[in-house]
């Protein structure tokens, strides 16, 4: 089971787990990116997400067919929305199910990595002070460990 989506409407992960959900998974891993309120010390109140949706759809299924052949996941589902997001909204989400821990694990970070890489969508944030300016989703701006 394989579905990604560009959405205009509100991901709900519980929704996605079920789509996945079933009794031969172990592990069902979740990743969702909200928006936060603060970016590089600025006061963040929104975000628009933009995108080329035919060429973001087409990447987006890519993305999750290699990490389905990467890391065995049997079922895998994103959805990433686009625009405007308040504050805590869920931007993106990532279902991956394995009868194991560590490969869900795995493919779940894989598929947002590839996704801020990849996919053409774009970002603007909305700072308090008014102004807006485009962001750099390949930036890293806190270490990973």
């Amino acid at each position: 089971m394989r579905r990604s989506a560009i959405v205009t409407r509100a991901i709900d992960p519980a929704t996605l787990m079920a789509e996945v959900q079933s009794t031969e998974f172990g592990a069902i891993s979740v990743f969702a990116g909200t928006v936060r309120d603060t970016n590089d010390g600025r006061s963040v109140t929104a975000i628009d997400y933009s995108a080329y949706t035919s060429m973001a759809e087409s990447e987006l299924e890519s993305i999750l067919a290699e990490a389905q052949d990467r890391f065995g996941v049997m079922g895998i589902v994103a959805e990433h929305r686009v625009g405007t997001l308040a504050i805590g909204d869920v931007s993106v989400a990532i279902v991956a199910a394995h009868a194991h821990r560590g490969p869900a694990l795995d493919c779940t970070r894989f598929v947002i990595e590839e996704i801020k890489k990849r996919v053409p969508i774009w970002k603007r944030e909305h700072y308090a002070d008014g102004a807006r300016e485009w962001v750099d989703p390949t930036a890293r701006r806190v270490a990973t460990t």
